[in-house]
């Protein structure tokens, strides 16, 4: 299946798109202000303990604070088998405490971010467990032989670990600057930092390569360390990589065909992280010139815009319905137009299996986690059931965040849940309506904001103009001659045009008007 990634950086804003065959699959959305929070070690200190939830909130330097869960706390040495839930929170952790967590979910709504004790730390093939003293292998390698191969090589690196009973197949990576100068075989006293799990990536990967990450990795654990030491709570210990250079390291295993990078300052920092971690990815790389926005290509654009719709209309003529709400995501499937050739039954099941592609695609274009409801049009055949679910799960298969699909119930509703540990599209890109009191929700001034900056880029380039209006609602033209000022006026001498901004009362937050001068 033929893949691109599109990259669209601007000063204040950087988004990656995942297209197949022309369609949109994944965009990911990370703004200066918000950077994901995911992989990132701090050093928190404790500020409440509640054993009532089994579960403790610690400041971490964050605006709200963070949660950790009993289940999260690593407190067994590597000889026990003691599962920390077991254990009673209040026996583990105290108020003001200083521990060093993770991130494991950034924070959703109102909640505050997910935090673990188990840190992990990647490199290109390897995850390293700092606390652990196992070896492993990432469950998404399905070849037996290359297991077993992996696992022998890994022994023979590190000798003294043993096999973990469940391997997990990702971890959250961290991942910094390898050092330049070769590197030698790790010492006893390295060997002995940590256990590791070999990632998907390290398929075929040969002895020496995972030689190199095994040493990269524990100087890398040394240096954190360090950092520890003297550091005071809470703080950042170690942040992950921007948003562009973690797709490039996570697509090293995937079938990406091209890489399109509209920032020549992006550009070039990519391609020296390739250089050092993904070299067989540098002939995919390429800098973006074209006169249409990157985002123009395969109508990316539009393809957002519709994934904050709450109707998705089917090829066939039915459509869904897809409703966010704080406990679950909710997915109604009807017919719609669609009237079918033969009889009820046949269109039903029809309208079902092309309903089963479009969810799936719709789980990763809108990245909707946690809990998710679907109803399917009610079948009668006892066939039809099992193969519209079967279909669900094939379509799922391509999806990186993990998930779990129930059987059909008697209510012919389809329960799943897909790993959650970023907001959803929605959330992003969107907030609360005011006039609706939360039952809906508008585009932000913020998304609306750098729209505008993206259409005044593109009619620039399309008209001739002597300057540029913008009317638009009070919240945006505030924004826009406040916060984002300095963004205008680099806009303004790269386009060599004025612009100037309107107030209009009877616009909403979504509704602006560029005029021509």
């Amino acid at each position: 299946m033929a893949e691109e990634i599109l990259v669209n950086v601007t000063p204040h804003e950087t988004r990656v798109a995942l297209v197949e065959n022309g369609v949109l699959q994944e965009v990911v959305v990370e703004r200066s202000r918000k950077r994901g929070l995911v992989g990132n070690i701090y050093l928190g200190r404790i500020s409440r303990v509640l054993p009532g939830m089994g579960a403790a909130f610690l400041d971490i330097g964050l605006e709200r604070t963070a949660f950790l869960h009993v289940s999260d706390v690593n407190h067994s040495r590597p000889s026990e088998g003691a599962n920390s839930a077991d254990v009673p929170i209040e026996e583990l952790l105290h108020e003001g405490q200083d521990l060093l967590v993770q991130v494991a979910k950034d924070p959703l709504g109102t909640k505050g971010a997910r935090l673990t004790t188990f840190l992990t730390i990647a490199s290109r093939y390897l995850v390293f467990l700092p606390h652990a003293t196992s070896l492993g292998i990432s469950q998404r390698i399905e070849n037996e032989s290359e297991r077993q191969r992996l696992r022998d090589l890994l022994y023979e690196l590190a000798p003294n670990l043993k096999p973990q009973c469940n391997e997990e197949a990702e971890a959250p990576a961290v991942l910094s600057d390898r050092p330049q100068t070769p590197p030698s075989p790790p010492s006893n006293s390295q060997r002995n930092l940590g256990g590791y799990i070999a990632r998907t990536a390290a398929e075929s990967a040969d002895i020496e390569e995972l030689r190199n990450d095994m040493l990269f990795l524990n100087r890398l654990w040394e240096s954190i360390s360090e950092r520890i030491r003297g550091a005071r709570s809470p703080s950042l210990i170690y942040a992950d990589l921007n948003l562009v250079l973690r797709t490039l390291r996570d697509s090293s295993s995937t079938n990406a065909e091209k890489i399109r990078i509209d920032s020549k300052e992006t550009y070039e920092k990519v391609v020296e992280f390739a250089q050092q971690f993904t070299p067989e990815l540098l002939p995919r790389i390429e800098h973006y010139l074209g006169e249409r926005p990157i985002f123009d290509l395969y109508s990316t654009e539009d393809e957002i815009q519709r994934a904050l719709h709450r109707r998705v209309d089917l090829k066939s003529g039915g459509h869904l319905v897809i409703d966010q709400t704080e406990a679950m995501t909710t997915i109604d499937v009807n017919t719609g137009g669609f009237v079918g050739n033969r009889n009820l039954e046949e269109t039903i099941f029809k309208t079902n299996l092309e309903a089963a592609h479009a969810i799936a695609r719709q789980l990763r274009l809108r990245n909707l986690g946690g809990i998710i409801i679907v109803d399917f049009i009610d079948m009668s055949g006892e066939d039809h059931p099992r193969l519209v679910l079967r279909a669900l799960e094939k379509s799922l298969e391509r999806d990186q965040s993990r998930f779990t699909v129930s059987e059909v119930t008697s209510l012919g509703l389809v329960q799943l849940t897909r790993k959650r540990t970023r907001e959803s599209l929605e959330h992003v890109l969107c907030e609360p309506c005011p006039t609706c009191a939360g039952r809906g929700s508008v585009k932000s001034a913020e998304s609306v904001c750098y729209e505008i900056l993206r259409e005044i880029l593109r009619e620039a380039r399309q008209f001739e103009a002597q300057k540029l209006l913008v009317v638009a609602a009070q919240s945006v033209v505030d924004l826009l001659l406040e916060d984002e000022s300095t963004s205008v006026v680099e806009l303004e001498e790269f386009i060599g045009i004025p612009i100037r901004f309107q107030v209009e009362s009877a616009y909403t937050q979504e509704q602006y008007d560029i005029v021509l001068q």
